[in-house]
């Protein structure tokens, strides 16, 4: 059985379906969240031989319950956007030290950390450093352990399914620096079907993989060839960077928490990786990047 922290993102429910739909060698799943309108949410999506626990990552008897019966966990937790309630260091770090820990009270014997392309615990970005942090926290744990880190995710429910749909809703697009950005999608079922093969304590346990998708390009063109494929017109305003850094540090400052310059960074930093390596070791077969938009578009973005 699987435990899948942050069940209830667009990456866990892609979990959960694959594993309802007997589509993964992982059929049987423990879907963790912390609210009891997420569980009410999941409880038809993990199908017969799944269920759902509903976890506070500060009690950890919370966790040590519904992790009993769990050989392996894949821990999704983590923002790119900061709350009042959930900094980088809580959500990406401190999560990730509490399931360490209930993994080894509740003898699991293999976590997958999904991270992200450019997680370094020596970054001056503080949502690279604390990937950084919680990919150590995570190697440390004495537990087999496999991070897979991702780049922007696209399919069914996800923050870039939400920005296409969006952006042709409304027939414009302002993208930072004119999308000069490489950006290299993933789809996120590809991440789920990942995430699953890596659960077996015998697949790249003690490896660091790079996933991403078969494609790196500009967002301008990503965002071009969304419009192309649904027929639709757009219009694209360039947004100068260093002006956007500004007034965001300013906001920050005067609102706390929220988008930030560090999420900007993040957003506007190029990705350009050989997916082949990632893709053999976990013997994945990449969504095409035309299919991973129609993937988007198709369910307007819906989880």
């Amino acid at each position: 059985m699987v435990g899948i922290t942050g069940a209830n993102g667009a990456v866990g429910r892609a979990i959960l379906r694959l594993a309802a739909r007997g589509e993964t060698a992982v059929l049987d799943v423990v879907a963790l969240v912390r609210s009891e309108r997420a569980a009410e949410a999941l409880r038809p999506v993990v199908g017969p031989t799944g269920r759902v626990a509903r976890v506070s990552y500060g009690e950890p008897a919370s966790l040590d319950a519904a992790l009993a019966p769990v050989a392996a966990i894949v821990h999704l937790a983590g923002v790119l956007v900061e709350r009042p309630d959930s900094s980088y260091e809580e959500a990406h770090v401190d999560t990730t030290r509490r399931v360490v820990e209930a993994g080894r009270r509740s003898g699991v014997e293999k976590l997958v950390l999904v991270s992200a392309v450019g997680a370094d615990a020596a970054s001056a970005n503080r949502y690279w450093r604390t990937k950084g942090e919680a990919e150590t926290v995570a190697r440390a744990s004495g537990l087999a352990c496999t991070v897979l880190r991702v780049p922007l995710l696209l399919g069914r429910g996800t923050e870039g399914a939400v920005a296409l749909a969006r952006h042709l809703r409304r027939g414009r697009a302002a993208l930072p620096g004119g999308g000069r950005t490489l950006q290299q999608p993933l789809d996120v079922d590809d991440l789920a079907r990942a995430a699953l093969t890596a659960a077996d304590p015998r697949v790249a346990a003690g490896r660091t993989l790079e996933l991403v998708g078969p494609v790196s390009l500009p967002a301008r063109a990503l965002v071009e060839r969304a419009a192309r494929l649904a027929g639709r017109r757009l219009r694209i305003r360039s947004v100068p960077t260093g002006f956007l850094r500004l007034a965001l540090a300013i906001r920050q400052r005067l609102a706390g928490p929220g988008f930030s310059p560090d999420a900007l960074e993040v957003l506007t930093t190029d990705t350009r990786v050989d997916p082949a390596p990632a893709a053999k070791t976990l013997g994945l077969v990449l969504t095409g990047l035309d299919d991973m938009i129609r993937h988007s578009l198709e369910t307007d973005a819906r989880p």
